[in-house]
């Protein structure tokens, strides 16, 4: 049986006790429960840790239970996610939901119900696992048979995308919710085909991997999944984006961290790779051809990047429309953006709650790519880079000034003298009064 590292996160530090003390009676198969008093400190636990649940409070300073979930989403989307607050508010719980939370649950707590809840999602984090590879194909079909888009519907939407004309009232007529008002496109390319498998095992592969995208995509998600090709899956996606705006969360991060789980998933649960094109977002279904179109264009870039997988249209294509940039032009971008984010952090690496994002936003370009650029050309990632910079400058202050522990915590960007005390001995091994004798 698995074993699973759980991280507590409430500002309470007597509430995060109080569940860690419930959670180490409990039974459960875990082997590590980490306490963080603020959303920053619980971030570096996930950057560092192999964290399986998070349980998080939702309004807490500095740093809201939301951001924390979509900051720890975009570094490892599979964590599964887990909401204990004492606010009952529609808004919040359908945004965690969005973001993948598996419950938002109030305090104060009922410890048996609780403790169910977190035994769910542990004996379900490994749940697409029991997709059935065993079975016939045409056991795995009837399964999907009510989750699958019926032929028709997926004519129309293939039409949708391809330009032809379609009128509301017909699409309605199909069973088809087109309301919008913004959609984007996300498609994954599977690499199924090329595979030494029987046709029957390989069209099973087929339906394990839609079925994986369906419970991806399923709860707060308005969306169409079908195949728009042999082994091609088309996502369209319908957006409130005044709903998201007042969230903070913003589409194209959102599909980031979907279409990264859709990989993590259809790799470790079926053994496939896949490539994932993210279109932008636009007004109204006349726009689906070119989105249809950024998101294929997205996954071309592949060929050149055989190393990463999950590509946003926005980020290759920068400035306005025109033809797609030379590998020469596009080396040249690289190169900028990574130097640009090397400057903004060397100047800005004590800055309390630096984030990932924030360096992306700086740049415009999304935190995926970012991430993926700063490491291939920095040989480390951007998380590390600052990590570095903080413990060397805070090893020159212990040195050399009579400065107290608090205040080199506080020059170099940590919330509390508590959390740089463990960031400094995990980077040298030592404590900082153990390095200063």
């Amino acid at each position: 049986m698995p074993v699973y590292t759980v991280l507590i996160v409430d500002d309470e530090p007597l509430i995060c006790q109080g569940i860690r003390s419930l959670l180490a009676d409990s039974g459960l198969p875990i082997r590590n429960i980490v306490t963080a008093t603020s959303g920053h400190e619980a971030l570096d636990h996930v950057r560092m840790e192999d964290v399986d649940l998070i349980i998080t409070d939702i309004q807490m300073p500095g740093m809201s239970g939301i951001e924390l979930m979509h900051q720890a989403k975009m570094i490892k989307p599979w964590v599964q996610t887990f909401v204990v607050s004492a606010h009952e508010s529609f808004q919040y719980a359908q945004m965690a939901i969005r973001l993948g939370a598996k419950d938002y649950l109030i305090k104060p707590l009922d410890h048996g119900q609780f403790l169910d809840r977190v035994r769910d999602v542990l004996l379900t984090a490994e749940k697409p696992k029991e997709t059935g590879l065993a079975e016939g194909a045409e056991a795995v079909r009837e399964r999907f048979r009510m989750r699958e888009l019926k032929p028709r519907q997926i004519e129309a939407l293939k039409g949708l995308l391809e330009g032809a004309p379609q009128d509301a009232e017909s699409l309605e007529a199909l069973g088809l919710d087109v309301r919008g008002p913004y959609f984007s496109v996300i498609k994954l390319q599977l690499g199924i085909e090329d595979r030494p498998l029987a046709g029957k095992e390989k069209e099973l592969l087929r339906y394990g991997a839609l079925n994986i995208v369906c419970e991806l995509l399923d709860g707060e998600w308005r969306h169409h999944a079908f195949f728009s090709g042999r082994d091609e899956i088309t996502v369209v996606l319908q957006w409130d984006l005044s709903r998201d705006q007042e969230a903070s969360v913003s589409p194209i991060h959102q599909m980031e961290m979907l279409a990264r789980s859709m990989h993590h998933n259809l790799r470790k649960v079926l053994g496939i790779g896949c490539t994932l094109g993210i279109s932008q977002v636009l007004t109204g279904l006349r726009y689906l051809p070119e989105l249809n179109e950024q998101s294929r264009k997205a996954i071309e870039w592949n060929r050149s990047h055989d190393d990463h997988h999950v590509f946003y249209y926005g980020d290759l294509q920068r400035g306005p429309v025109r033809e797609d940039p030379t590998e020469e032009e596009l080396r040249v971008q690289n190169n900028r953006i990574v130097e640009t984010a090397k400057a903004y952090i060397d100047e800005h690496y004590a800055k309390k709650g630096l984030t990932l994002l924030e360096v992306a936003q700086q740049i415009h370009v999304s935190p995926n790519y970012l991430s993926y650029l700063f490491k291939k050309y920095m040989g480390c990632n951007l998380w590390e880079y600052v990590v570095k910079l903080r413990m060397e400058e805070s090893r020159r202050l212990l040195l050399n000034t009579d400065l107290r522990r608090y205040e080199i915590a506080e020059r170099v960007g940590y919330e509390s003298p508590e959390h740089f005390s463990k960031m400094f001995k995990k980077y040298f091994g030592l404590s900082p009064s153990e390095l200063k004798k």
